[in-house]
């Protein structure tokens, strides 16, 4: 320990003794922040710092091993399975996905397989001959109460059943996704890639989660702040989870508790109870989507999910909340496609909102029959 200098007796020995302990002070303190990942818990978590308020913590996933930590050798393609209904709501978002899929996936970088859309209504559409189909059937009448989401796992039961998939991996997709930038493979082995969900708050919800996730089965932090989407996954594990989550979103559905406290998310959290009942977790990837108008830029991200309305003043100022000056949101569009050439943003809208519109003008400009 380094005692008072007398500043009138400073010798180069002493000044080279103080630069050197300030030296290893702030390298401590940066090397702390910069691994702020592995403290406390040891889990880890990619794609780029978390908010403020939580950098000195990790994100709750476990820790990514070792010897997969290497770049892979050979591509792990993975097949995107979007589930969608017959609705003109969900087609026309379906067609503009299919577009920017189509454009991205032989681009470098990319890992993107074959596509499926998994139509849960039963019976074919007229968007058969443009998309790649695969029909299943909707639940029984009544079993959803309303809740139109809960046939998503039951839509990828049957298509794991029935279908023949080529690739290892799936990506699970939903009709409001853009492909902004060409999507590698994120999962490591059987180690999913999920997005994290701010809205998705097991801990918080720990007395009704428990309904379903007993104690016996683990911590609490083992269920993921995740929804099925997106999620890259292997096939094998989602053969596995699939069944687990069509029961236990039933479930959560069914009892009335559950029902109110989740709401619209309720299937979100069935799928990370059910992956956590088969004690899998996911790689955490902040940078694996985006969402306007909250999330400003497109660069360094995959995939922009829509589902946010995006309401601007003139000035550029955001009027969440509001109906702004100028806006896109898809529920304009429920009972048809949006129209060609949107009228872009105005100034200082951030670029990701920008992108979003420009990308759904290019598509509709170019699909056939818009």
């Amino acid at each position: 320990m380094i005692g008072k200098l007398n500043m009138g007796r400073v010798t180069p020995l002493s000044l080279f003794l103080l630069s050197l302990v300030f030296f290893f002070a702030t390298y401590n303190l940066i090397t702390m922040i910069i691994r702020y990942r592995t403290v406390a818990t040891g889990k880890w978590k990619a794609g780029g710092l978390v908010s403020l308020n939580s950098q000195l913590f990790p994100d709750p996933i476990i820790q990514m091993p070792e010897n997969l930590r290497k770049p892979k050798s050979k591509k792990l393609l993975f097949h995107i399975a979007l589930t969608a209904t017959d609705a003109p709501y969900s087609k026309w978002q379906c067609r503009i996905m299919y577009y920017w899929y189509m454009k991205k996936k032989d681009l470098p970088g990319s890992d993107m397989g074959k596509f499926t859309r998994i139509l849960h209504s039963g019976s074919p559409d007229n968007l058969m001959d443009e998309i790649p189909t695969f029909v299943v059937d909707p639940l029984p009448d009544g079993l959803d109460r309303g809740y139109v989401v809960l046939n998503r796992p039951w839509a990828f039961v049957q298509w794991l059943e029935k279908a023949t998939i080529e690739e290892e991996y799936i990506l699970m997709a939903e009709p409001d996704h853009i492909f902004v930038n060409p999507l590698p493979n994120l999962a490591y082995g059987d180690y999913p890639a999920a997005f994290p969900f701010f809205y998705i708050k097991p801990a918080k919800h720990e007395e009704i989660i428990r309904k379903f996730f007993p104690k016996e089965n683990g911590p609490i932090t083992n269920v993921d702040p995740i929804g099925n989407s997106p999620v890259i996954i292997k096939k094998d594990l989602l053969e596995q989870i699939a069944p687990t989550w069509m029961n236990v979103s039933l479930r959560m559905k069914h009892d009335e508790e559950t029902d109110k406290t989740f709401g619209w998310v309720l299937e979100m959290y069935g799928y990370a109870v059910a992956s956590a009942l088969h004690g899998v977790q996911h790689i955490l990837r902040r940078d694996f989507m985006l969402q306007p108008p909250w999330d400003l830029e497109t660069r360094k991200r995959f995939i922009i999910h829509y589902t946010y309305g995006c309401d601007y003043n003139m000035k550029g100022e955001l009027t969440y909340g509001k109906i702004g000056e100028w806006r896109f949101d898809k529920r304009s569009y429920i009972r048809g496609p949006p129209p060609k050439n949107l009228i872009l943003p105005p100034p200082n809208v951030p670029e990701s909102v920008v992108t979003l519109v420009k990308m759904v003008n290019e598509a509709t400009a170019n699909i056939p029959n818009w």
